[in-house]
Formats: structure tokens, sequence, C-alpha cells
């Protein structure tokens, strides 16, 4: 047999090398190359003169759409799943420590055996009493849930096999698991693939839901190899900030419903509730007195949701002016302020700039782009935005506000919490509607609103 050849994988993308190096080449990420030795090592590789087994073959005139799917009976987690759990099927869900996953996926599993389905959750990181612990304060406690610990996916899968009836099964989480075959520590991008693929390919042949936990990195991704994305059939990410309340479920990756599908939850003493509404809650406690707050009218997945926008310019006594911002893209602010001071002549280049998305929530909308320009001129001039206003439009580098998508949603959303006011982009298609509409064709036309003087600098703010 031949000598076992050891590799240096990184920890954070995956990429292997044959020596050990301090940086790694893939993703420039320090100190995340390890020693492993591979599985395989010291086999032949190709596959040989060996036959293989045959397959079989179907056509695509085989249906599987009359699959019943499991619905939990919350409605914002079913939201962001597609409208249910399909069975045969794996999820990942990620999210920083302490946001509330196991939480989320205890009140799941509790709710669905209510109705009848057989749970089983498997803790890597918690004792048995611990979880019971949860259970009791999320009143759950009563509910025909089976616990285990165990961090060895063989006895996982052997527990898994001798129960006879099973629906759902819940891995917290998947980075606490490892397979006792490969010679690396639990965590690492050869245990948590390799335990993953197990467990996945147990869930198809079982036709089960496979429900995995993933911790995330300092950058937000979920930790361990990218393929591990690629391996499941939908993965969600739990958001939201410490401080607040709010939390959103955001699904990324959906084989079985759209993506960008957004659910949201408030936590509370006990447990994480369903917000029916969250364009009401998002806007309950705003000031229509406040300069630089504006309402944005924006769409996440198929849900219209009014959410409002905070700027602050500010003087900079210090030569870089400083750029802040929480809950929306800060290369999108860059062009936004390049946009007003080479179109308007505002001269932002030399203030601070800080902008917040309130309750915590992460706007990826173009048609932001309006309502956050509309937010710093009125910072900017000092005075608030009209009363029951509400905005939307995409800019462009000319200074030109594009139609975006889905506005009848949008204003059906602003009529229905009561605004009499709109910004939207000229030429958009919409529906006659019972509030008064703004059409906003440039950027300049806002200066007016707010009685600011225009001065571009090195630009006549004319499109060629």
């Amino acid at each position: 047999m031949a000598k076992a050849q050891r590799r240096y994988v990184c920890q954070s993308c995956g990429a292997t090398t044959q020596k050990w190096q301090g940086r790694c080449d893939g993703c420039g990420e320090w100190n995340a190359v390890s020693e492993e030795i591979p599985l395989d090592a010291g086999t032949p590789k190709g596959l040989g003169g060996k036959r293989g087994r045959v397959i079989p073959l179907t056509s695509l005139q085989v249906r599987s759409d009359d699959a019943p799917r499991l619905v939990s009976g919350i409605a914002e987690f079913d939201r962001a799943t597609g409208g249910g759990l399909v069975p045969g099927s794996a999820l990942l869900i990620g999210g920083d420590p302490g946001i509330g996953k196991s939480t989320l996926l205890l009140q799941v599993a509790g709710r669905l055996s209510n109705s009848g389905a057989n749970c089983i959750y498997i803790s890597g990181e918690e004792a048995v009493a611990q979880v019971g612990m949860r259970a009791e304060r999320l009143g759950i406690d009563g509910s025909r849930i089976s616990f285990g610990t165990e961090t060895n996916v063989r006895d996982v899968l052997t527990t898994l096999d001798d129960v006879k009836s099973v629906d759902v099964v819940i891995i917290d989480s998947i980075q606490t698991m490892f397979v006792d075959g490969i010679e690396s520590a639990p965590g690492t991008v050869s245990q948590v693939r390799s335990s993953a693929q197990e467990l996945i390919r147990f869930a198809k042949r079982r036709g089960i839901v496979m429900m995995l936990v993933g911790h995330v990195t300092k950058d937000g991704q979920i930790a361990g190899p990218r393929v591990l994305e690629h391996m499941v059939d939908t993965v969600l990410y739990f958001e939201g900030e410490r401080g607040h309340q709010f939390r959103i479920l955001r699904a990324h990756k959906n084989r079985f419903g759209g993506t960008d599908e957004i659910g949201v939850f408030e936590m509370t003493g006990h447990g994480l509730e369903e917000v029916a509404n969250p364009s009401a809650l998002f806007l309950s406690n705003r000031s229509e007195e406040a300069s630089g707050s504006v309402v944005f009218a924006g769409i996440e997945g198929t849900r219209p949701l009014l959410v409002e926008i905070q700027a602050l310019v500010a003087p900079s006594p210090a030569a870089n002016p400083r750029r802040a911002v929480v809950g929306w893209d800060s290369g999108r602010l860059a062009m936004v302020l390049a946009v007003l001071d080479a179109r308007c002549g505002l001269g932002l280049a030399g203030s601070d700039v800080y902008l917040n998305v309130a309750g915590g929530l992460r706007i990826k909308d173009p048609a932001a782009d309006l309502a956050v320009a509309v937010a710093l001129i009125s910072s900017l001039a000092g005075k608030p935005v009209p009363a029951n206003t509400a905005v939307f439009g995409e800019l462009s580098l000319s200074g030109e506000v594009r139609p975006v998508t889905r506005s009848n949603a949008r204003l059906g959303e602003v009529e229905k919490l009561g605004f009499a006011r709109a910004y939207i982009p000229a030429h958009s298609k919409t529906k006659r509607r019972g509030i008064e509409l703004a059409e906003i064709d440039r950027v300049q036309d806002l200066l007016d609103i707010f009685e600011l003087s225009s001065h571009p600098a090195g630009s006549t703010g004319k499109a060629n």
C-alpha cells in the first residue's frame, strides 16, 4: 500500500495545497490552512476496467407535485421555505451566534409534532437538560419531540435507522458533527462536507426533512466549504441585530420556492413571535418631524414592505469625511452621493454622512436610491419630508430617476397604511390610486421640494 500523502486544506474556502503556508492563495485568509490526511490516500487514481451498476432511467413525465408539504403553522417560516417543508429535502439555516436559530427550529419542531409529525432533535452543543429548559420556556415541553445529544455521524445514522417512523430531523449544528473515518477535527472542511453528505444521503433515501444548523464566519457567510450550500436544497439566513428585537429569516436558495423571500419575527421573553404586518411594526416609533427621515416602499421577495431610512449629514472636521452605513450597501451610498454632488452640486464630499435602516433590516432593493437621496437632501436642508409621504425609485448616473418593478404592489402597501402621498419615478405604469402621486423625473426635482439651489460642479445636470 502506498504511503498516505498529506495535504493542507484551507478551513475557510476548501482550497488544497501540497505544503503549509500562512496565507491561503484562494481566499487570502491568514492562519486558515491546516494539515489533513485524505480518506482515499494511497488508492490508485481512475476508474480502471471494473463496471459499475446500471442506474434506472425515468421520463420527465413523472410528476412529484402530489408530494404533500409539511406545514409548520408558523406563517413566516412557511413563507420563507416556499410554503412548507418538502419530504426528502435538506435545509441549511445559518446565522450569528445567539440570534435565535435553535429557538426557531425548536418552535418549528414543536408545531410540527403537535400536528402529528415525528420530529427528532439532535444537539451537538447542548445537553438534553439544557434543550429541555429552553423548551419549557417556549411552552413546548409537552410536545412529542425526541431529543438526543451526539456528534458522531455514524451513531446518529444508526439511531435514525432504528426509528420506524421519522419525518423531520434537526442537526444542531453541522460544525459539531464528525465522521470517525476522517482524521481531522470536527468543524474542518473535510468533516463538515463529509458529515453533511452522509446526513443528506440518508434524508434522500428515507424521504425525511433534514434541517442543518450552520455557524457563520465574521463575514456573515456559513462556515465551511461553499460546496455545502450546493449540496442542500434550501439555504436560509437568520439575520438581525442583537440589540434589536426584530429577526429576519431570508431565503438565499430554494429549489422548491422563490428566493429572497423573507419571514419577519420578533424576539420576546417567550421565544420568537411572527410579525403579520411588518410595515406597521417598522414604522411604529417613527417621528414625522425629524429631518433626514423618509419612508421607503420596498419589495422583499413577494412582499411589499415599508421601512424607515434615516440619514444625517454633518460638517466634518477631518480631511477624510466619515461614511457609516447600517442596513444598506456602502458602495450604493457612494454612488448616490456622487450623483448628488455632480448633478446637484450639493457639496456632500466634505461632510460626514451616516445612513441607517431602522429596525435592523438589510435592504438590497435598488429602488431605495431615491429614498436615500431624499433623506440626504432633507438632512442637508434641515427640513423634514412632507408628512405621510413614501418614496421609491432607482437613480442613474445621469441623475435620471428610473421606474422600478412592482410599483402597484408598493403603492398598495403605501395606501393600506394610510399614507397620503408618494414620490415615484416618472413614466411609471401605475393604476389610479387614492393617494397623491408626485412623479420625479430627475434628481434635481428634489431641490425644489426642499427649497435648495442647484450649483452643479462640472456638469450642466442634463443627460447627453
